[in-house]
């Protein structure tokens, strides 16, 4: 059984970083590093009120770990997708990214605010953040065990990030409301795609731990596929617990081709 990876400090390094990561895939070019990629945003001009710093941190404490792993694919398929995909669904797409990178964050999402949203909760407060970072501390999910400060300013980020990516609004009386979130067919269907060029079998795939990050259990993620077949992309066959899945497209780039098209 493989062990549940540490859970870090990185998100100090940025929350959402919307902005900052459109006008960073506008910039990358596949085959760039983080370190070239600084270089090229320090020359471009596009951060004039950014220290050197600060952006630097961006890019290797944020934008690498979310979009340069696997080779770039994460970048390439953002750059690709960031004209023609609607703003919500980009948003949903780098919500995903980030949550692989921070494993905190989707642990965050799947343990307290859907559980949150699912029980009719409207608010996500700084206790229920405060209280989560510190279970994770006393049960050894992180490297080093973090100071009071630390922990208070990682509760922060949490809270933080999940407000940039949509999942709740602004802080008001020492929590935030929760939102109306859902995934869209077009992010739905990178995930499943993305997931299958992974390597994971149709059926592991609708097991697998993303879904959770937009609220949904396998038979959610399997309604999600059935949907996703009336849209031509696939053919899903499922009975006895057993779900087949005939796949129309070949690869990531393929599928953002069409869809980039549509």
């Amino acid at each position: 059984m493989t062990r549940a990876p540490n859970y870090t400090t990185q998100l100090q390094a940025g929350l959402g970083l919307m902005p900052e990561t459109l006008k960073l895939l506008a910039i990358w070019e596949p085959g760039m590093e983080g370190q070239d990629l600084l270089k090229v945003a320090l020359a471009s001009g596009d951060f004039p009120t950014m220290t050197a710093r600060r952006l630097r941190n961006i890019i290797i404490e944020a934008f690498c770990p979310r979009f340069l792993v696997d080779g770039g694919a994460p970048a390439r398929l953002l750059k690709r997708l960031s004209e023609s995909l609607p703003r919500e669904d980009f948003r949903s797409l780098c919500f995903l990214f980030t949550c692989r990178a921070n494993p905190i964050l989707g642990d965050f999402v799947r343990q307290v605010y859907w559980p949150r949203y699912s029980a009719g909760g409207s608010l996500v407060s700084k206790e229920d953040s405060l209280q989560f970072v510190s279970s994770a501390v006393s049960n050894g999910r992180t490297t080093s065990r973090w100071s009071e400060t630390t922990i208070i300013r990682v509760a922060r980020y949490l809270l933080g990030a999940c407000a940039d990516f949509g999942l709740l609004g602004a802080m008001r009386g020492g929590a935030r409301s929760i939102t109306t979130y859902r995934i869209n067919p077009n992010v739905a269907s990178i995930l499943a795609h993305d997931l299958h060029f992974r390597g994971l079998g149709d059926n592991a795939l609708l097991r697998s731990p993303d879904w959770g990050l937009f609220g949904l259990e396998a038979e959610d993620a399997l309604g999600e596929l059935k949907r996703l077949s009336l849209r031509g992309e696939l053919i899903v066959q499922s009975a006895g617990g057993v779900t087949q899945v005939s796949w129309k497209y070949k690869s990531l780039e393929e599928l953002t081709d069409a869809l980039t098209q549509s």
